[in-house]
């Protein structure tokens, strides 16, 4: 006989279809989340290609808007240019970060851009005795260091532009709490600047799929199990 099999059918059937809602469930998340990227990327590539507009200083309440361009006026300040580790297209090098005084009087990092390991005693120092009008792209601070790596003030060596820390080794008193990453300058061969990549995984449609594809796989698994009844044993 049989009559045991019914309750270990239930015993399936009902894990199983919790199961299968949450699969649902996840796959219901998941498109919801591509629909937030989405939008973050529309919004970003909107701000990345805009025209600048007046960089918000340290008392804004607005202070980083990652990706919006910017302009600021003012010099750069004869302090020690700060390289940071990076590796771009054009190979292994450094970021150069270089102070900079706005006309209003509050202060900033720059990215001036990429120097690679060959040219490092070659390429252009920033001009102190100029007034210049920059523009480029705000970018958030880089406080964690790299993978597995550090940064190492006392032996001047950077694997992240965290601003307060470079800003605090060099002493150059406060700076916004965000850094510019500068647009490429015709005129400049090196540093090689506007090599910052935008750019946003969106994979959620696939897990979208996946998760819909195992709820489905599940449910027809479940249906199957439901449909054929007990049948009496020899």
């Amino acid at each position: 006989m049989a009559r045991g099999r019914g309750p270990l059918r239930w015993g399936i059937l009902l894990p199983g279809a919790v199961l299968c809602l949450i699969f649902l469930g996840l796959g219901i998340w998941q498109v919801q989340r591509l629909e937030w990227k989405r939008d973050l990327i529309a919004r970003t590539e909107a701000a990345v290609t805009a025209a600048p507009v007046p960089a918000p200083g340290p008392g804004a309440a607005d202070q980083i808007s990652e990706y919006r361009r910017v302009s600021v006026n003012g010099r750069y300040l004869s302090s020690e240019d700060t390289l940071v580790r990076a590796v771009t297209a054009f190979g292994a090098g450094y970021w150069v970060m270089t102070p900079f005084r706005t006309e209003q009087g509050w202060q900033l990092l720059v990215n001036r851009g990429f120097v690679a390991v060959d040219q490092i005693s070659a390429y252009d120092p920033a001009a102190t005795d100029l007034d210049r009008t920059l523009t480029g792209l705000m970018r958030a601070p880089q406080t964690d260091g790299a993978f597995l790596r550090s940064n190492d003030p006392g032996a001047d060596r950077w694997f992240s532009r965290d601003v307060q820390a470079i800003a605090d080794a060099r002493g150059v008193g406060p700076v916004a709490p965000w850094f510019l990453d500068l647009d490429r300058m015709p005129d400049v061969a090196a540093p090689i600047g506007g090599l910052t990549v935008v750019s946003f995984p969106n994979s959620h449609l696939t897990y979208a799929l996946t998760w819909f594809a195992m709820a489905a796989g599940l449910g027809f698994v479940l249906v199957f199990i439901h449909r054929h009844k007990d049948e009496p044993e020899a």
